[in-house]
């Protein structure tokens, strides 16, 4: 499709900047924001109405937050072709709920190796939901508006404000790629440090 309407959102950030002004611009538009932990918790504190991904799952978040988002009721709802009859009628048969926008950024591994953390604690910087939020998302970028980094803020924020809350399919294209870049650069550094662990 050329214009996504968007009307759910997943945001899950470690880089929370700019976050709230994103937010707010969403949850104005009537947007329903869903989100993890340390992400839903920077939304509330700034007053906004979040559903909790849990509650989405049915299901906790658990091994200290190792498993949350890996689950059909997220990944149905991003990776379903909205142009496609089997996939709509698949997620409406299981209840699963399409998402149009994905918000996500990655746990900061390179700041992690700058503190000359021991290895099990850097393993524990191998983020591994959001990577496969990203790629998903990505992939489905004909149905689904893909945010990778807090720098395209402005620019989705602009481009629904243009276009009455419809993501164009330019920069669905344009920010898929930025994030099968950046999801390529997190997979190079963690391969180049076990390399040498």
């Amino acid at each position: 499709m050329e214009f996504l309407p968007i009307k759910r959102a997943l945001l899950s950030v470690t880089d929370k900047s700019g976050l709230p002004e994103l937010a707010r611009f969403l949850s104005a538009a009537g947007v329903e924001l869903v989100s993890t932990g340390g992400t839903r918790k920077a939304l509330l504190d700034a007053g906004l109405s979040v559903t909790s991904v849990s509650d989405v799952t049915g299901f906790p978040e658990i091994m200290g937050g190792r498993v949350k988002t890996l689950h059909p009721a997220i990944h149905g709802g991003i990776l379903a072709d909205k142009d496609n009859p089997d996939h709509l009628a698949t997620i409406e048969k299981h209840g699963i709920a399409a998402f149009d926008l994905v918000v996500v950024n990655l746990y900061a591994f390179g700041k992690a190796l700058e503190k000359g953390l021991r290895l099990p604690e850097m393993i524990e910087q191998i983020d591994i939901g959001g990577p496969t939020l990203l790629r998903a998302s990505a992939k489905n970028f004909h149905s689904i508006l893909v945010v990778p980094d807090p720098a395209f803020y402005p620019e989705v924020m602009d481009a629904l404000a243009q276009n009455g809350m419809q993501a164009p399919l330019p920069l669905r294209r344009k920010t898929a790629a930025a994030t099968f870049r950046a999801t390529s650069r997190y997979d190079e550094a963690i391969a180049a440090y076990l390399a040498k662990a």
